[in-house]
């Protein structure tokens, strides 16, 4: 599992218009406070890398202590979005933003969960490990329990 390091700069210039206006002025580190922290109810544990969108992979996830291990194939927004509906956090993805940059594939989601919106983010080298990470962030920002 590779978590790449996270560069403002890169985030900024790869964002979507939205977040890119709501993250103007944030350093690395608040950036990486607001938006990708892994922080919260839900982690990531073990990873499988997939290296494309529709090759399997398995994630194991940590739910407020016990642990859930999904194997999917295709989509991991498919995935991941069953897998949290699953564990009680029904989570709509409203915008979903993916660049590859040179630094890895930078993931960006919009969800909305039990009525609050936000965004979260992450960089890794796989697409797909990318996506989960991101999603995770961004229900665990959203403080939803």
């Amino acid at each position: 599992m590779t978590i790449l390091s996270l560069d403002t700069d890169m985030f900024h210039a790869a964002a979507p218009k939205g977040l890119r206006a709501e993250s103007t002025g944030l350093t690395s580190a608040e950036f990486h406070r607001r938006y990708c922290e892994q922080h919260g109810p839900i982690r990531l544990g073990d990873w499988s890398p997939a290296g494309s969108r529709t090759a399997e992979f398995t994630a194991t996830l940590e739910f407020a202590g016990h642990l859930r291990t999904v194997v999917a194939a295709g989509s991991p927004v498919a995935a991941m979005t069953s897998a949290l509906y699953d564990e009680g956090y029904p989570v709509e993805i409203l915008q979903f933003h993916q660049r590859r940059t040179a630094s890895g594939t930078a993931t960006f989601v919009q969800c909305e969960c039990d009525g609050r919106r936000g965004w979260g983010a992450a960089i890794a080298d796989d697409g797909a490990e990318s996506t989960v990470r991101a999603m995770i962030a961004c229900v665990n920002l959203l403080g939803v329990s």
